[in-house]
């Protein structure tokens, strides 16, 4: 029964609201260690290659997470921002991007 409470309280914990910080940028450059700092010119990569239908994505202290909302987020493609939100397993629902 303890087992059975643990997985259900970690159930939990994963759907809360929470806080991230880091960049957004595109699914076919997030595993470049150059997309881990913005810059102009990353900016604008980021836009056009999500524009151009790649994904967008969270990076966070070097872990890469979807985003299930992707028009909250792909106005800010290269930027530093801090997502509010909820997260089941590697997935991010956004409720707001503060920049």
């Amino acid at each position: 029964m303890k087992k059975v409470l643990a997985v259900f309280a970690f159930c939990a914990m994963s759907a809360m609201a929470a806080d991230w910080t880091g960049y957004i940028v595109d699914a076919s450059c997030a595993g470049k260690k150059e997309d881990h700092g913005a810059g102009e010119d990353h900016a604008a990569c980021a836009a056009r290659c999500i524009k151009g239908g790649s994904p967008a994505v969270f990076v966070s202290d070097g872990k890469v997470f979807n985003i299930s909302n992707q028009d909250k987020v792909v106005a800010h493609a290269g930027h530093k921002v801090t997502l509010s939100g909820t997260m089941d397993g590697d997935t991010i629902k956004v409720d707001s991007v503060k920049m």
